[in-house]
């Protein structure tokens, strides 16, 4: 798993073996809730096989904000930086294979790759994407109609539209599994 980090991430062997030893294996079956909404994050985790998504409540309808996949790295970030509740549930979607982290352990990581400015650039540019991904999203749930957005997911994450339950899909897209048919009905029929 952490050999297609070596790579991406310029230190020296030994440093990375500590790294990586931080990071704890576990297996967990198809809706397994890793973190609850309102608790506070203390693990980070990295996917190496299987499917999560982020999603909270709202008023008792789940509003899915986002899916993970390989190699994504996925918490949530404002809880486990500031060590506030969290405002999302994070669950797999999938039976999954997921390596996490405490808190305690990535907070010395990050320390010290303050001083490493090629790691400390990559891990600002990671935020930034994860950033520009969640405004795109925001963006296009005001100015796209349901159906572009979901021609939007077919074109830039076709991964979703081959792996995701259509009932998240439709909650990604903020609307109904009904209303998702019809798109997918009119577009079939060209």
């Amino acid at each position: 798993m952490f050999s297609t980090f070596r790579d991406r991430f310029p230190i020296d062997d030994k440093k990375r073996n500590e790294y990586v030893s931080y990071f704890k294996l576990m297996k967990v079956p198809a809706k397994t809730r890793l973190l609850e909404e309102g608790k506070i994050s203390k693990k980070m985790f990295l996917i190496e096989t299987g499917c999560i998504r982020v999603w909270f409540n709202n008023n008792g309808k789940d509003v899915t904000t986002q899916f993970f996949f390989e190699n994504n790295m996925v918490g949530s970030i404002e809880s486990f930086r500031k060590n506030i509740p969290s405002p999302v549930t994070i669950e797999t979607i999938e039976p999954s294979v997921l390596w996490w982290i405490h808190k305690k352990d990535l907070d010395k990581i990050m320390e010290e790759i303050k001083e490493i400015p090629s790691l400390r650039d990559m891990f600002i540019d990671a935020i930034f994407d994860r950033t520009y991904d969640y405004m795109k999203q925001f963006i296009s749930s005001i100015k796209d109609s349901p159906e572009q957005r979901y021609l939007n997911l077919i074109q830039e994450r076709p991964q979703i539209i081959r792996r995701i339950p259509q009932h998240y899909i439709a909650s990604y897209l903020g609307i109904t599994k009904v209303h998702l048919s019809r798109i997918k009905s009119k577009l079939a029929k060209g």
